[in-house]
């Protein structure tokens, strides 16, 4: 969904000629606060744990498994939707911003996920999703009434008439999943805007009433002890208000398509940053002591430089998407020390960075990367300097699941028809997590799951790798224990291309022991003498971990100039301590 003119393109490949020619290094000098190296974790609740057998995740779920997220090294949590919703969208669709959809329980077990949840010294953020409601919403069914105040807390408008009398929408704008932004009412005599589906009309922040509304919402779950929240596509809360037609994109002639128009007056108007601000100096009233600040994460699919200030609105931090957008199997070193670098250059001075690996909407990183380069990958983002964000199930590198037609519930699939669902559709990202060889992967008792579970449970799952020797997950926690290490809360961070295959970063704080994280993109195992590209490193490192397909010993000392990598794999080393003792715990 990133626009870029051919201008950006050549502008783009110049920075990047500019990164490629040095080993970039990155003063860490982020601001501390407690969230500031933190690791947030993203439960999917549909697809977490069913406590009650009805083959749906739910609260309870999520309450009876938090020590899960206690040995994942997990800091902060944060649940997509759990509002009540008609479950159009699987939940995004909101009939009421202050309560618990009853398929996931009620208000209380929501007090106590939060109480249990405080009490391990979890964080918890909710999901706050801005631009629409349902359809469903009393707010809605009173603006259809043309019931003041509620009259204007949506978007409406007349539409135009064709030769020949037949009604039309006010313009050309199309709706995210396809087809026209705008639906006819037949009781309001006008069309309302939904720049998702037809049952999510959005909302009208021009309209005072709404914001100071919207305000009290976010009081609501505030009072209730969240630590913050993370707010759904934030750019397209604001659309100009001459509703004038969108340029054509030239991409595709079909005007049902989303990808038709350049969408540039239905996103990031200047308005939502303006709304951001008022929304930070609400969330600092419930930070009198300076040292809870409650969290604010953005999610912008948008140009970098229009996300980058959101940070100076008040934004905690807008979500960081390189390795999930602009990074894939295919990707080169070079590629992926320009996505880290250009995050890094661009943010302004004093914010913290962020890295998320997998979310609902997007690829699981297994799938993206392979199995192998996966693991690698989950490395260097567990070693980057700032916030990790991680994707229940990544941590056991749960891959997409087959979903077909006939099992689809998401709309974006839906909507593009059995030829297009599979292209389209999301539901393999969103399928049930994997506990252990029992029933449905121990996720539900019921065979019958909402969306069907990964075939090869028996063998994938959370209970095999916590049982074997070594693992996807026990890696995972290995490395997470590394991520608390002084050097990589706050040493400085510098990338290095080695050579066509191999990419490496180093971290290094004064006083500290450095790591070396070094990733093999080919797939022929490589010696590489590591002084060439990386300056002042010591001639002898011990090995910390090693990634893919290796046997390399832990805890032995190796040459700088001889480091072995294998293929499509990776190894972290870190520097001596001064008795030359090193062992890795495998937990």
């Amino acid at each position: 969904m990133i626009e870029r003119s051919g201008l950006r393109v050549i502008n783009m490949r110049a920075l990047l000629s500019f990164f490629m020619l040095i080993a970039v290094a990155v003063v860490v000098k982020s601001e501390e606060k407690w969230w500031s190296a933190m690791s947030l974790y993203q439960i999917y609740p549909r697809s977490f744990k069913d406590s009650n057998g009805d083959g749906i995740g739910d609260l309870k779920g999520i309450i009876d498994n938090l020590d899960h997220l206690v040995e994942s090294k997990v800091t902060a949590m944060w649940m997509s939707p759990i509002y009540p919703s008609p479950g159009v969208d699987m939940g995004y669709d909101i009939s009421n911003f202050i309560e618990i959809d009853p398929l996931f329980g009620t208000l209380e077990d929501f007090d106590i996920l939060l109480e249990k949840a405080h009490k391990t010294g979890l964080k918890v953020l909710m999901d706050f999703v801005p631009n629409h409601s349902s359809d469903q919403h009393e707010w809605f069914q009173k603006s259809v009434k043309d019931i003041p105040p509620y009259n204007n807390y949506y978007v409406w408008a007349n539409g135009t008439f064709k030769a020949g009398g037949t009604r039309a929408p006010p313009n050309n704008w199309v709706s995210v999943f396809g087809g026209p932004a705008w639906t006819w009412n037949d009781q309001r005599q006008a069309y309302y805007l939904h720049q998702f589906t037809p049952q999510q009309p959005d909302l009208n922040y021009r309209y005072e009433n709404l914001r100071d509304e919207i305000k009290n919402v976010l009081r609501f779950w505030l009072d209730r002890g969240v630590d913050g929240f993370r707010i759904d596509v934030i750019n397209h809360v604001f659309e100009i208000q001459s509703l004038q037609d969108e340029p054509l994109s030239g991409n595709t002639n079909d005007p049902n398509n989303y990808g038709y128009l350049n969408h540039i007056y239905t996103k990031d108007q200047p308005e939502c940053y303006e709304l951001v601000r008022q929304w930070r100096e609400l969330l600092d009233e419930y930070n009198k002591d300076g040292e809870h600040e409650r969290l604010m994460v953005l999610e912008a699919y948008t140009d970098i430089n229009l996300t980058m200030k959101y940070y100076k609105f008040g934004a905690s931090f807008p979500f960081n998407f390189g390795f999930i957008q602009r990074l894939n199997a295919d990707s080169s070193p070079a590629d992926v020390k320009f996505v880290i670098d250009e995050w890094m250059a661009r943010m302004p001075d004093g914010n913290t960075a962020n890295w998320v690996i997998g979310n609902h909407d997007q690829k699981r990183v297994a799938s993206r990367y392979g199995v192998e380069r996966a693991q690698g990958i989950i490395a260097l983002l567990l070693l980057l300097p700032g916030v990790l964000i991680m994707y229940n199930g990544d941590e056991i590198g749960m891959p997409n699941n087959y979903v077909s037609w006939e099992q689809g519930k998401d709309p974006q699939g839906c909507n593009a028809g059995r030829e297009g669902f599979e292209a389209a559709s999301r539901d393999p990202f969103r399928t049930p997590f994997l506990w252990d060889g029992t029933t449905s992967a121990g996720f539900s008792t019921n065979p019958n799951t909402w969306l069907p579970v990964n075939p090869d449970y028996k063998s994938l799952n959370l209970e095999v790798q916590k049982e074997a020797g070594d693992s996807q997950f026990k890696f995972y926690q290995t490395v997470a224990e590394l991520r608390s290490w002084p050097t990589a809360q706050s040493g400085d961070l510098y990338t290095y291309v080695i050579s066509d295959n191999i990419f490496a970063i180093s971290r290094i704080l004064g006083g500290q022991r450095s790591i070396y994280l070094v990733l093999n993109f080919g797939n022929e195992l490589r010696n590489e003498d590591l002084t060439r590209k990386i300056e002042n490193i010591p001639g002898e490192l011990i090995i910390y971990r090693g990634i893919g397909n290796s046997d390399l010993p832990y805890g032995s000392i190796i040459d700088s100039k001889s480091a072995q990598i294998p293929a499509r794999g990776a190894v972290i080393y870190v520097t001596p301590e001064m008795s030359r003792k090193f062992e890795v715990k495998l937990l």
